[in-house]
């Protein structure tokens, strides 16, 4: 039973556009800080953006401007809107979940995004 699952990822070519979604079931979903990390082959994970129960949003300099996190409390779902992919942009992509108050976290499985012409 698995709480956060993503979709989405794909293999694209540089200068191109993917949406992540992860859909998540939470109870209380409005209290989670939910973010998008990745991984890449030979690398450490990283945060790429994440977005808290206010909808302010925090983005890694290597995807500002390219990338938007945003969440839809109705449909427990929060996305990932990548422009201007480049190959660096290679990596799998975890969605996560960490409530604001209460010692719960949560992880999905990942999803590949290629990025190569």
């Amino acid at each position: 039973q698995l709480q956060l699952v993503e979709s989405g990822g794909g293999s694209v070519q540089p200068g191109g556009s993917l949406t992540l979604s992860c859909a998540a079931s939470l109870s209380n979903f409005r209290f989670y800080i939910m973010a998008w990390y990745r991984q890449a082959v030979g690398k450490q994970r990283e945060l790429v953006a994440s977005i808290a129960s206010d909808s302010s949003t925090n983005y890694a300099d290597s995807v500002k401007g390219r990338f938007t996190i945003s969440r839809d409390n109705a449909k427990n779902t929060v996305y990932l809107q990548m422009n201007n992919l480049k190959p660096e942009d290679t990596a799998v992509y975890y969605c996560n979940a960490v409530h604001q108050w209460i010692s719960h976290t949560a992880w999905g499985q990942g999803t590949q995004v290629t990025v190569s012409s």
